[in-house]
């Protein structure tokens, strides 16, 4: 595995073909995404990771079964939530899904704690949204201290309290998944995951860059004031869309019908000026590779790089070609790439393996003093 990781993250959005007017079913699309999964670890990728959503059109309602069903169908790939929605879903749940997952996956598992991107989804689990921030910050204290600890005591503002509660299974070899922390816009979620040690993930998939170069900038000096080590071994995640073929008119040609008329962006700029303000790219494998290599420029070394590429209607078919381009041509030349001048303190992606042994080597030194 090289020092950095590269993957897909899915949204599972349920969305007519434009081209062809037909929607695909909720059962042909949940296993359409078990399918760029697997597929996903055969083109030599590191990472797949799914959305959770509660709202039409959206499928993933439940990632820990999704990623439990596609654990048992792969052998490398780690396993990991776009979002796993920490505002809504109980920590002591969470906790456990997410430990249980491990011990089946044998540790290829992360989680990224994120408020999610639809407001009514708090009431439908008896919350309220103008606590989004609170609960947030509140319920991953929680989630971290199940995790760490055998029995917990604990009371807070949004649930009962615990009494001498232990969360079972326990985290595989004692670890539990390394956590990311995705946000789009708030500067809470970037102290959040700097006060921890944990993984920062941007998903600049939307809004220009600059406005996540402030938030990483933040996360990362925060990082280095908690005493997690300097703002550049701090853990960075950033997402990604793209869209290729061979050549790149092609490209352009037959993904506009598909980016006019996406749920998440269609109807608003065009394609042309979307790319140009966001990373976005629509062309051949080798602009793919040429825009993702300025996000190093951007936000400086970094672990981890997720691309979106299953949404808006775009076929199954469509997809695993984008895959076999992506895995082929264009991730290669990235990790050749990336690891150029690549400073040696710079920590790699986060692997169960690699944090077992930092785990045991901290024990020793603790024994040891």
């Amino acid at each position: 595995m090289s020092s950095m990781q590269f993957g897909i993250f899915t949204v599972g959005d349920v969305t007519p073909d434009p081209t062809t007017g037909r929607t695909p079913t909720e059962h042909e699309r949940i296993k359409a995404m078990v399918a760029i999964a697997r597929k996903a670890e055969e083109v030599g990728l590191d990472v797949f990771a799914t959305g959770e959503h509660h709202n039409p059109p959206f499928v993933p309602s439940s990632p820990t079964t999704m990623l439990g069903y596609i654990a048992a169908q792969t052998e490398r790939i780690i396993l990991s939530t776009s979002t796993t929605l920490i505002t809504t879903n109980d920590p002591v749940k969470i906790a456990e899904d997410f430990a249980m997952l491990q011990h089946l996956a044998e540790g290829r598992v992360d989680v990224m704690m994120g408020r999610g991107n639809t407001g009514p989804v708090y009431p439908w689990f008896g919350k309220d949204i103008r606590q989004g921030i609170p609960l947030a910050v509140e319920n991953y204290a929680l989630l971290h201290q199940l995790w760490r600890e055998e029995v917990v005591d604990w009371s807070g503002r949004f649930r009962t309290p615990l009494q001498s509660f232990t969360a079972t299974p326990r985290p595989l070899d004692g670890v539990p998944p390394f956590v990311w922390h995705g946000s789009i816009r708030s500067p809470e979620i970037a102290e959040q995951a700097a006060y921890y040690g944990d993984g920062f993930f941007a998903n600049n998939i939307f809004w220009p860059k600059e406005h996540f170069q402030k938030l990483i900038e933040l996360y990362r000096t925060r990082y280095a004031h908690y005493g997690h080590g300097t703002p550049e071994q701090a853990y960075v995640g950033l997402g990604g869309q793209v869209f290729m073929r061979k050549n790149s008119q092609d490209a352009v040609r037959e993904f506009r019908p598909y980016f006019d008329n996406a749920p998440v962006y269609g109807h608003g700029p065009s394609l042309e000026e979307f790319t140009e303000q966001t990373p976005l790219t629509v062309g051949s494998p080798q602009e793919v590779i040429e825009k993702t290599l300025t996000f190093r420029e951007s936000f400086g070394d970094y672990q981890r790089q997720l691309f979106l590429m299953d949404h808006a209607g775009l076929p199954l078919k469509t997809v695993l070609e984008q895959l076999d381009l992506l895995g082929e041509e264009v991730v290669p030349v990235l990790r050749e790439e990336f690891a150029k001048g690549r400073p040696a303190d710079v920590p790699d992606g986060p692997t169960h393996a690699a944090r077992v042994a930092a785990a045991a080597a901290q024990e020793l030194v603790e024994v040891s003093e």
